[in-house]
């Protein structure tokens, strides 16, 4: 029978968490120095790399200041261009887009600035529809009904008037838009010695605005003059109410061109 050989058991080691605890101390260690390198930017390097970036993007190089190229380079064929790699154009007209989306969003803010102040200094009258302010695609419309500025059939600006085209003119002085006067009229015809046609009426109503807008103040390169006679009605000309909303001068302030 075999003799059973004996094993010494060994004793336990109790300090084997040492050897976890300083993986983790240096893997900490090492974090933290990872992180602080990351921290630490060279302002010098992140202008270069920045600039490079741009350059890269804007279709540009680092050497488009003398318009030359550096040493011992060729000058970039169409071979040397990478595949899938959009052109300079596509890229520069991100930026252009999106300026002119914001110059947009700008204007339309300041158009809404103004028909605010308008409907406040012109409460009385738009109030009672004798002046409705309103935006528009092209900008924004002031309508004036034909009664507020002038006599039946006359192109002569009322004394009254003066006081809402006044107001008109201090909120408009203050911008830059492009200003146009149109006049409107119903579809009866008129026919005297100092208007041949409705058109005339238009024209001179239209004209009268922009004179008296000019002695209020507006820069004479900013107005224009237009007459439409009855081709634009905004209500029906069969009835006395529907003429009475097509007599009427149009004050367009008009968004600027891109």
């Amino acid at each position: 029978m075999a003799r059973r050989r004996k094993f010494e058991e060994e004793p336990d080691n109790h300090d084997r968490w040492l050897v976890s605890y300083a993986d983790f101390i240096t893997l900490l260690f090492a974090f933290f120095v990872v992180m602080y390198g990351i921290s630490s930017v060279n302002d010098q390097k992140y202008k270069e790399l920045t600039s490079a970036l741009g350059n890269a993007f804007s279709g540009t190089s680092s050497n488009s200041e003398n318009n030359t190229p550096p040493p011992n380079t060729a000058l970039p064929t169409d071979k040397h261009v990478l595949k899938g790699t959009p052109p300079p154009s596509l890229i520069q007209s991100l930026p252009l887009a999106r300026l002119q989306k914001d110059r947009q969003r700008q204007e339309q803010e300041n158009i809404v600035a103004i028909i605010t102040s308008l409907n406040r200094s012109l409460s009385t009258l738009a109030g009672n529809g004798k002046i409705n302010i309103s935006k528009t695609d092209r900008g924004m419309r002031i309508d004036i009904a034909d009664g507020v500025l002038f006599p039946a059939g006359s192109s002569q600006i009322k004394a009254e008037a003066s006081e809402p085209l006044n107001d008109i003119t201090q909120v408009l002085a203050d911008t830059a838009y492009v200003i146009q006067v149109e006049g409107h009229t119903d579809n009866l015809p008129i026919k005297n010695v100092q208007f041949p046609s409705n058109w005339e009426l238009s024209a001179m109503r239209a004209t009268s605005v922009v004179r008296k807008m000019i002695e209020n103040g507006i820069s004479e390169d900013r107005l224009s003059a237009v007459g439409y006679s009855d081709t634009q009605p905004v209500a029906d000309n069969d009835t006395a109410e529907g003429r009475a909303q097509n007599r009427r001068v149009s004050i367009m302030v008009l968004y600027k061109k891109p």
